[in-house]
């Protein structure tokens, strides 16, 4: 079957976080489709939306909890695309991996302990260790012009303070777009239980990976790291299904999953809606091939992006995307401030996307772009980008 990623949906007015997060910030846009947010402007997998109408006609809306159908779902999935065995009782259902990092600080630290992240990183996990009282400790990624790489040793240092109580890490990492290697993996979990650091792994990009790249499930290396280790994954970012608030958080330690449940059962937290349970079966039971078509299209969409850039702008450092659906791009060679950078694409290009500063001090001048809509939709904000840039250019 071949699916539809060329149809936009005009969501203006549906009460689409990033679309009203727009007009706020540029209240006169009209016919413009922002690329900030990481939820896709694609239709979802029609197996899921029909899959939906009819649970719907099946059941009554009550209480709900995993079945049995729901653990087979995601335990053959992470089987069939990652390669590692889970056991149903090692997931732990949670609203969301935002939410599952919050609950992770609280869980396995205290009140000024350091939580060490790679910064530039996805900015909810500054939020997670400054809004419980815990201390934000980077091990910056070395940009060497052309991708990112772990400095190991810094890590070592930061890792000997027995103050660092966990790393924070992302994999796929969002929003340089690596995909880490196994024995980039082996090196951080090696320092991290040498050290006694406990690794909380985002794995939510993990099925985004694109042509000529493998994700390695970070505890799937070894035994000894999957017992110091929780991975963070969801249907969400795979299938468009973020405002679902479905989320599997796998423990395969005993002690760090009782924890976990123990915090989470202090918040009130008890399951999740009951159409997180079945969105999320449906989609690891029916909707491969949707992703494999998918994937193909944002890979398709970065090279045309890439080759657009470099013929129009080629002052834009356009960085390869190993993974996600978000592409990383430099745009330090115009010598805006973050600012004035942030204001031109506003209210100049009416391009609106994510600035690189969130992510930390490291990504000044950057810009993430969300390139999971059609491919028009995408060329659209490129052509206003370029057609900005060559007035502001003509002025100077």
């Amino acid at each position: 079957m071949k699916y539809d990623f060329e149809t936009l949906v005009d969501r203006s007015n549906t009460g689409s976080s990033k679309w009203e997060q727009m007009k706020k910030l540029n209240p006169d846009v009209e016919g413009i489709v922002p690329y900030s947010v990481a939820d896709m402007e694609l239709k979802n997998p029609p197996e899921i939306i029909e899959g939906l109408k009819k649970y719907l006609d099946e059941i009554i809306l009550g209480y709900a909890v995993p079945t049995k159908g729901f653990y087979n779902a995601v335990s053959g999935w992470m089987k069939k695309r990652h390669n590692w065995e889970i056991k149903p009782e090692w997931i732990v259902n949670s609203s969301g991996v935002v939410s599952a990092f919050y609950t992770a600080v609280r869980a396995y630290t205290n009140p000024g302990d350091g939580v060490i992240i790679n910064s530039p990183v996805y900015y909810p996990f500054y939020m997670a260790i400054e809004q419980n009282g815990r201390n934000v400790v980077k091990n910056p990624l070395i940009n060497d012009g052309n991708t990112y790489v772990i400095d190991y040793e810094d890590l070592e240092q930061k890792a000997k303070d027995p103050k660092n109580k966990i790393l924070l890490f992302c994999s796929p990492h969002n929003p340089v777009g690596r995909v880490w290697k196994k024995e980039e993996l082996e090196k951080v979990a090696d320092i991290c239980l040498r050290n006694n650091v406990l690794i909380v792994s985002d794995e939510i990009h993990n099925d985004l990976i694109m042509p000529g790249y493998q994700h390695t499930v970070f505890a799937a290396i070894s035994e000894e790291a999957a017992n110091n280790m929780i991975i963070c994954t969801a249907p969400s970012k795979t299938f468009n299904l973020a405002g679902v608030q479905a989320s599997n958080i796998i423990i395969p330690n005993e002690a760090l999953r009782e924890a976990f449940q123990k915090e989470l059962a202090s918040i009130g937290f008890h399951q999740l809606n009951i159409f997180g349970y079945k969105a999320c079966e449906i989609a690891y039971t029916e909707c491969e091939e949707w992703l494999e078509q998918l994937i193909e299209h944002i890979h398709h969409n970065h090279v045309e992006l890439k080759k657009y850039l470099a013929e129009h702008l080629p002052d834009v450092k356009v960085y390869d995307l190993e993974g996600t659906y978000l592409q990383w791009m430099d745009f330090n060679a115009y010598g805006m401030a973050n600012d004035e950078l942030e204001k031109f694409m506003h209210n100049e290009a009416k391009v609106f996307l994510d600035e690189g500063y969130i992510f930390g001090e490291e990504a000044d001048g950057f810009e993430r772009m969300n390139i999971a809509c059609p491919t028009k939709t995408m060329m659209e904000g490129l052509e206003r980008l370029v057609k900005a840039v060559k007035k502001l250019q003509a002025v100077k």
